[in-house]
């Protein structure tokens, strides 16, 4: 069973895929969106989502350091809502605090770019979101 990451920002949808065990996350790549007018590449998430034979989405879910929801996590939360009613799978949203910090440590430490970071790092905080709730679910 296949599982789908993905990194909410206000331009780029970053999206992560797992292994057919549920092993480990891919970074697949990121999707350009236009949050303010509500086009989320809703397509191109279709076309991956068969691609991929995908039974299951998680979402990074940005809650603030004290555990309380701002305007982001409120966002993400209608868009996991969105997610779930267009394609009809379950929709996780998965704790995703600090994993875009994390993803840019990493990012430094390869010696990767600032512009190449830039490009990828919605993708790698999929990754990031998606490998620590595979994670989770294999201590259960």
């Amino acid at each position: 069973m296949r599982i789908l990451g993905l990194d909410l920002g206000t331009k780029t949808l970053g999206v992560a895929v797992s292994d057919e065990l549920g092993w480990t996350a891919q970074g697949i790549e990121t999707i350009r969106i236009d949050e303010e007018h509500g086009e989320y590449g809703f397509d191109r998430l279709r076309q991956l989502i068969e691609q991929y034979a995908v039974e299951e989405i998680v979402v990074g879910f940005p809650k603030n350091m004290n555990g309380t929801i701002g305007p982001r996590g409120e966002a993400t939360k209608r868009f996991a809502e969105q997610v779930k009613q267009t394609f009809s799978l379950p929709v996780v949203l998965w704790d995703e605090r600090l994993s875009t910090m994390a993803a840019e440590r990493m990012l430094i430490a390869a010696d990767v770019s600032r512009k190449k970071r830039k490009q990828v790092i919605d993708k790698m905080a999929a990754v990031m979101i998606l490998q620590s709730y595979l994670d989770h679910k294999q201590l259960r």
